[in-house]
C-alpha cells in the first residue's frame, strides 16, 4: 500500500472530498440503477448497455479508491512564504521565451494549463529549495532549458 504523503493545499482536499462525496452518493447509486437496469433486459453475454455500464462501474471504483487513498495519506500545505521555494510557493521565473508564473502544489493538484505545477515535475524538482535571483537548469525532452527566478511570492 503506498503511504507517500500527498500534498494538497486546503482548496485542493476540499474538492477531493465533494468529488468523493458526489461519486458515492450521486454516482454509484446511478451506475447501479443501469446494471439493474440493463439485466433486466435478458441476456447479458449480449447486451452491450450492461457491458458499458460494468465498465463504468469499474472506472467509479477505481476512482473513489484512488481518492480515498489520497484522502487517507494526505498531507495538507499551507501558502509558502519563506525566501526560497517549497510547496505552496507562486514563483515567476524567466527563461528565452519570457516570464511564466507557476504555483508549486503537490502532484494530485498540478494542472499546468492553470499555472500549477507539480513539486514532483523536471522544473518543480528543479525550483525546490531555491532562492531569488537563482538560475536553475531543467532537462527537458528537447535539452536543457535555462531559467532565472524572478520572484517568490
Amino acid at each position: 500500500m503506498n503511504t507517500k504523503p500527498v500534498y494538497l493545499t486546503a482548496e485542493g482536499l476540499a474538492k477531493l472530498k465533494v468529488e468523493l462525496h458526489d461519486l458515492i452518493t450521486v454516482d454509484r447509486p446511478r451506475v447501479a440503477a443501469r446494471i439493474h437496469e440493463a439485466k433486466l433486459d435478458g441476456d447479458l453475454s449480449e447486451n452491450a448497455e450492461y457491458e458499458d455500464a460494468k465498465q463504468e462501474q469499474s472506472f467509479l471504483e477505481g476512482r473513489i479508491a484512488t481518492l480515498e487513498l489520497q484522502l487517507r495519506n494526505a498531507a495538507v500545505i499551507e501558502k509558502a512564504n519563506g525566501d526560497s521555494v517549497g510547496i505552496g510557493s507562486r514563483v515567476v521565473i524567466k527563461g528565452s521565451d519570457g516570464e511564466e508564473t507557476f504555483t508549486i502544489v503537490g502532484s494530485a493538484e498540478a494542472a499546468p494549463r492553470d499555472g500549477r505545477i507539480s513539486n514532483e515535475s523536471p522544473v518543480g524538482v528543479a525550483l525546490m529549495g531555491r532562492k531569488k535571483g537563482e538560475t536553475i537548469v531543467v532537462q527537458a525532452p528537447s535539452g536543457q532549458i535555462e531559467y532565472t527566478l524572478v520572484r517568490i511570492g
